[in-house]
């Protein structure tokens, strides 16, 4: 068996002090130069034999095929690293740059091209009614110039960590800790909400269950002294995410507590697990934001006031949420002993998934057309807001999806799967629902597995059969590209390429 190398890296990539940026996340417009916490861009490399992987986390929504693109084309003869074995992946915080992003999907690589959902709006609302932005592009950084800002990051984290490497140590562990919980609320008509409020007679149950389990991996020098741990969760980065701040929401505070107690060399890998349906907060025992929310699924009808968690929703739950998080990072790693290991079998594979589109009825095709037709008329000779603009998106979302189901049946999607000594790594570019997740792991013949959602690509939400029942966002047709039959088949594909490696 081979012996390990391991190289770590940070790239800061906040904004200048005064530079305001576009934050992306939510169907508001937030601008803003305040820094909550840094964002950055962390990466780990891994070699052992004859293979390698390089993973790089960004503290951003997601990650556009474009932005892949544009990183292996940058780095293609600056590095003897094949660029197929770099995985790219966001934390998903809602409190980071808007940066242009695209789909492999949508943009012509697995058909003809198609219109986005922006670009079909701008061409159906006239001139005069179309949303202005609060704040003009030379006061603001572009989203071309941030797409620059975000592969510029990614390019330097990955050289920096691949250079880096050097004979290591690591050590795999489990460790528990509450973050993520459901989000969507089930009624007793089989319809389910996105933050549906749960103090009515009509509630039934969760869609879902939660995972508080966190898949952790430790790194040490040659020195056998901590560089740095790997934390797998499912749960979405987003507590302040309707925020008008720069943050890297919770990763932020497990990387601080992290190095005050070891040290600033200290690097922590945040993956975000399978989680399209989670979130850090407890929609039975809801805790109201510390200030008013400019979110029409967040407002409540019946407030109770409740004894749980700070408001998840605040700088005072990120800071609990991290507290947990570090905590048992900490407390685990006290318990390890002294097994380290420096060696382990690295088998990386890189391959396209085939899924089917999930398309809309004509009848759904039909309705968003009207919906369309009487809102513009409706609005004529009136300047429209952002949140009508954000209104429409779920109809104009259904027309584009009715166009490009006419050109494309299937498309293609860039999956990982890794064995590094009896850990199974297995990578997706959706919103996965926890369903899919709970699936892979219990069949997976690793002995530990670790699932990193959005990762080479940012192509939706991947609801299951029963959240596509009930609808809502998330669970639209619009809301992602592929459905519960997709579903379906990426965890079977996943599971047979995992298991043929142990």
């Amino acid at each position: 068996m081979s012996k390990i190398k391991i190289g770590w890296s940070e790239v800061d990539m906040t904004p200048k002090k005064g530079t305001k940026i576009s934050l992306a996340g939510q169907f508001f417009e937030r601008i803003t130069d305040e820094v909550e916490s840094p964002i950055t861009v962390t990466a780990f490399a891994l070699e052992s034999g004859d293979d390698q992987m390089v993973i790089a986390a960004c503290d951003i929504v997601a990650i556009g095929s474009n932005v892949m693109d544009a990183v292996r084309e940058k780095l293609a003869g600056t590095i003897d690293l094949p660029l197929d074995k770099i995985i790219v992946s966001a934390i998903h915080s809602h409190t980071s740059m808007v940066y242009e992003r695209k789909s492999y999907v949508a943009g012509g690589k697995n058909g003809q091209a198609s219109r986005n959902t922006l670009q079909y709006l701008k061409e159906i609302i006239p001139e005069d009614m179309a949303y202005k932005p609060l704040v003009s592009n030379e006061e603001c950084l572009s989203p071309k110039q941030c797409l620059e800002v975000l592969v510029n990051a990614i390019c330097k984290a990955v050289t920096e960590a691949w250079n880096n490497r050097k004979p290591a140590y690591y050590q795999n562990a489990f460790g528990r800790a509450v973050v993520g919980m459901n989000r969507r609320a089930v009624y007793d008509d089989g319809s389910a909400k996105m933050w549906g409020e749960t103090n009515k007679a009509n509630f039934v149950e969760l869609e879902a269950g939660n995972d508080s389990g966190i898949e952790l991996i430790y790194t040490y020098d040659e020195n056998k002294q901590l560089s740095g741990v790997i934390a797998n969760i499912a749960c979405p980065a987003q507590v302040v995410e309707h925020r008008s701040y720069i943050s890297s929401d919770y990763w932020g505070k497990v990387k601080a507590n992290l190095r005050a107690k070891y040290g600033d060399h200290i690097q922590v890998l945040g993956l975000c697990s399978a989680a399209g349906d989670q979130c850090p907060r407890d929609i039975i025992r809801w805790v109201e934001p510390e200030t008013p929310i400019d979110d029409p699924n967040i407002k409540r009808d019946y407030i109770v006031e409740r004894r749980a968690d700070p408001s998840m929703f605040d700088v005072s739950g990120l800071k609990l949420v991290g507290k947990r998080i570090s905590n048992e990072i900490i407390s685990v790693f006290e318990e390890l002993g002294d097994d380290l290991k420096d060696e382990g079998l690295l088998v990386h594979e890189t391959f396209d998934i085939t899924l089917p589109l999930r398309r809309v009825t004509i009848a759904d095709y039909e309705n968003a057309i009207e919906k369309l037709e009487k809102f513009i008329e409706k609005n004529r000779g009136r300047r429209i807001s952002f949140a009508d603009n954000a209104a429409m998106h779920v109809y104009a979302g259904t027309v584009v999806r009715y166009e490009l189901q006419q050109k494309v049946n299937t498309f293609k999607e860039e999956i990982h799967i890794i064995r590094f000594g009896d850990i199974a790594i297995a990578t997706n570019p959706f919103e996965l629902f926890l369903d899919y997740g709970n699936q892979i792991r219990a069949r997976s013949k690793a002995k530990q597995t670790f699932l990193i959602q959005l990762a080479c690509g940012a192509d939706g939400y991947l609801p299951t059969k029963k959240a596509e029942q009930g609808s809502h966002y998330s669970a639209y047709v619009s809301s992602g590209y592929t459905g519960h039959v997709g579903g379906d088949i990426l965890v079977r594909e996943t599971l047979e390429r995992i298991n043929k490696k142990f």
